[in-house]
Parts: C-alpha cells; structure tokens; sequence
C-alpha cells in the first residue's frame, strides 16, 4: 500500500488483511501506541547485541535526536554559490 500509494480502499482483500479501512486503522493505532519505535529499538538492540551494526557509520540528525532546551539559534545559511542560481520555472 505505501509504495504502490493506492488508495487505502483499493487494497485487494486477497491478500489477507482485512479491508482497507480495517489495515489503515491499525496502522494509526500502531503508529499512535508506539509499535514502531519499540519494534526499532528492539531490532536495534538484537543487532548490537549480535555485533552487526558498524557504529562507525552512524548518521545522528534532529529526527532522531531533540535538541536539549531547544537547541542554539540558527545561524545565517552560508551560499556555497557566487550567487543565487535563477528561477527556471
């Protein structure tokens, strides 16, 4: 369903899940009870505890991590370029 983006009605029932409404609202109430964050922590750890993770190619951004007390202001964007690059559309 997500990465075909049909729409949750159209899911064919064949497949077992139940209707579109039905598989769309567990979704929402996993996504609500925190099922996925439990289910990657939990796989994380599994595969830590295996030494199968390569630590050294960890990536930490804001979505993963919050900033305590909000974090510092901004500072100003750095252009990388001589100047803007024109509007093409």
């Amino acid at each position: 369903m997500l990465h075909t983006a049909i729409q949750w009605e159209y899911l064919p029932k064949e497949l077992g899940f139940g209707s579109g409404m039905t598989c769309w609202r567990r979704l929402r109430d996993w996504n609500e009870s925190g099922v996925w964050q439990r289910l990657h922590e939990v796989l994380l750890a599994e595969l830590n505890a295996a030494r199968k993770l390569d630590w050294s190619r960890c990536v930490v951004d804001s979505s993963h991590v919050g900033a305590l007390n909000g974090g510092s202001r901004r500072a100003r964007r750095r252009s990388t370029g001589a100047e803007p690059a024109p509007n093409i559309t």
